[in-house]
C-alpha cells in the first residue's frame, strides 16, 4: 500500500470521526471547549516525545487530567465553563512550550504535534483512530436520546430523574478521545477545523436532527479526501489542506442555506438548544 493510500484511509477515518463527534460539539455548544482541549493536549504530546512513547498516550493522559481540571473549575461559584476552558487553554499551551524548551531538538516533532503528519501516519495510529470511531459510534448509539434530551431540555432531563453531569462528562470524554486520536494525523491545532466545520455545515443544510450526524460524517470525509488530494496536486501541507477543505465545506453549506432561504422567501428553521428535542426520552 502506498503512502498516499494509507493517508487516504486515515483521512476517511478522521473525517468520519470528526463529523460524528463534531455533531455533539455543535449541538451542545462545546466549540470553545474543543479549542481549549486541542491546545491543552499539546504538552502531553511533547512529554510523550521526551519519554520516547507514542504521543497519543501522552496526549490522552494530559487530556484526561485537564478535562478533570476544567470540570472542577467550572463548578466554582461565579465562574463558568467558558472561563475554565480559557484557563486550561492558556495553561496547557504554556506548559507545552515550557516542556519543549527543555529539549529544543524536538522542533521537528513538535511541529508535527501542532499540524499533524497524516502522510507519514503509522498503522498503529490509524488503528487508534479506527478504534475511537467504533467506540464513538457505540457510545452515541447507546446514549443518543439521552444526549439530545439533556442538550435541548436540561431542566426536563433532570426532572425526569437523570443526572445531567453524566452526559456532560460522557460528551467531554468523546471530544477528548477524538482530539487525542486524531492528533498524529491533523495535529492539535488543526483538529478544531475538522471537528467543528463539517458538523456546523451539516446543521446549516438540514433541520432534521436525525440527518445531522450522517451528513456531518459525509462532510467530514469529503473534506479529508478533498484536502488530501489538494495537498497532492498543489504540493502543500496535508493537515492545513484538510482544515481549509473543511472550512470550504462550511462556506458552501452556508451559501446553500442562503440560496435556499432566498428561494423560499426568507423562511428558515434552525435547531437551537431552546427548542424541544424531537425524540424525547420517556421518563
Amino acid at each position: 500500500m502506498t503512502v498516499f493510500s494509507t493517508a487516504l484511509i486515515a483521512g476517511i477515518l478522521v473525517g468520519a470521526l470528526a463529523g460524528l463527534v463534531g455533531s455533539i460539539v455543535v449541538l451542545r455548544q462545546r466549540a470553545f471547549f474543543t479549542v481549549a482541549l486541542t491546545h491543552a493536549t499539546f504538552p502531553g504530546g511533547v512529554a510523550a516525545a521526551l519519554l520516547g512513547i507514542n504521543i497519543v498516550f501522552g496526549a490522552a493522559v494530559m487530556g484526561l487530567l485537564l478535562v478533570s481540571l476544567m470540570l472542577a473549575l467550572g463548578r466554582i461559584r461565579r465562574q463558568g465553563r467558558q472561563v475554565a476552558a480559557g484557563i486550561v487553554l492558556s495553561f496547557g499551551y504554556a506548559l507545552g512550550t515550557f516542556l519543549h524548551s527543555l529539549n529544543p531538538q524536538l522542533q521537528t516533532r513538535v511541529d508535527s504535534f501542532l499540524t499533524g503528519q497524516i502522510l507519514g501516519i503509522s498503522s498503529t495510529n490509524s488503528w487508534i483512530i479506527a478504534g475511537m470511531l467504533v467506540l464513538a459510534i457505540v457510545v452515541i448509539g447507546l446514549f443518543w436520546k439521552e444526549i439530545l434530551f439533556s442538550t435541548f431540555d436540561r431542566s426536563g432531563f433532570e426532572a425526569a430523574g437523570y443526572r445531567e453531569w453524566r452526559m456532560e462528562v460522557l460528551t467531554l470524554l468523546l471530544i477528548t478521545g477524538t482530539v487525542v486520536a486524531t492528533m498524529p494525523a491533523i495535529g492539535s491545532i488543526l483538529a478544531i477545523a475538522m471537528i467543528a466545520a463539517p458538523a456546523a455545515g451539516a446543521r446549516l443544510v438540514t433541520q432534521r436532527i436525525q440527518l445531522l450526524v450522517p451528513l456531518a460524517m459525509v462532510f467530514g470525509v469529503a473534506a479529508a479526501v478533498l484536502g488530501l488530494y489538494a495537498s497532492r496536486w498543489f504540493n502543500i501541507a496535508a493537515g492545513g489542506s484538510m482544515a481549509l477543505a473543511a472550512t470550504l465545506v462550511f462556506v458552501l453549506a452556508m451559501a446553500w442555506g442562503w440560496m435556499r432561504r432566498a428561494i423560499s422567501g426568507g423562511a428558515s428553521v434552525t435547531l437551537s438548544r431552546s427548542e424541544p428535542v424531537p425524540d424525547r426520552v420517556s421518563s
